[in-house]
């Protein structure tokens, strides 16, 4: 690997003054900002969650990232909240449906995909989120969480949470408006993504682990992703946490 990469990245995507950082924008091609599987089974996902009871500073102050899980299974309520609250759609304004979390430009690079390895009258297998409609598309039943574990430099708690979260970045989703200063913006779309999930999880009295730590091309061949056009930016586990009594 390039040891100065990341500094030219830095440099080359910075904007100057004396160099304008835009150009028109080609509309009649502007990336659709959806991503479906048509042909895949789909389940809906319910919209009426559970309420809760702590208070935002409070779910501040107990927020953390854990690694070790307890077996019990999360419920498809817990679920499809957790799905909504870090990416789902939150509104309708002006021809536009914003979601939940922040995105330059309302481009929404971000796919998110989940690992199920212990979630209620769902099987074991990877799925796609689709935003739109508020649902789950099967892409393949299965076992992945070894897998996951593997590739995620053999971190344990991919195959031991009840569901792991993917995001991946639809890359020219992004570059169509910003070009190559469209990579910072999708980490950082990323990193709201990944934020609303832990605060989202601990509210639930879940809890969560931010995986940014794998073999990039493993884990997009268990998505069944290119890693050019599409690849994986980082992971979430979520679950139960472990009671000291289960240890």
């Amino acid at each position: 690997m390039n040891e100065t990469i990341g500094d030219n990245f830095q440099t080359e995507t910075k904007y100057l003054r004396n160099k304008s950082p835009g150009g028109n924008l080609d509309w009649a091609n502007k990336p659709e900002i959806y991503k479906s599987y048509p042909s895949s089974k789909t389940l809906q996902l319910s919209s009426q969650f559970q309420e809760t009871t702590n208070s935002f500073a409070e779910v501040l102050q107990k927020r953390k990232s854990i690694r070790t899980f307890s077996t019990k299974p999360l419920s498809k309520i817990d679920l499809a909240f957790l799905l909504w609250a870090s990416t789902g759609i939150q509104r309708a304004e002006h021809g536009y449906e914003f979601r939940t979390c922040p995105s330059a430009g309302a481009l929404y690079p971000i796919e998110t995909y989940i690992v199920v390895n212990n979630v209620e009258h769902l099987e074991k297998g990877l799925y796609h989120y689709n935003i739109k409609n508020h649902l789950l598309e099967e892409i393949k039943l299965g076992n992945f969480g070894a897998y996951l574990a593997h590739a995620a430099l053999n971190q344990e708690m991919c195959a031991d949470a009840s569901v792991i979260f993917i995001w991946t970045a639809v890359f020219r989703r992004s570059k169509w408006k910003y070009s190559q200063r469209a990579y910072r913006y999708i980490y950082l779309d990323a990193g709201h993504i990944a934020q609303n999930l832990a605060l989202a999880a601990e509210s639930i009295k879940c809890r969560s682990c931010e995986v940014g730590a794998f073999f990039d091309d493993e884990i997009n061949s268990i998505v069944g992703i290119d890693g050019t056009e599409e690849s994986t930016i980082c992971l979430s586990v979520v679950g139960y946490p472990q009671l000291l009594s289960q240890k």
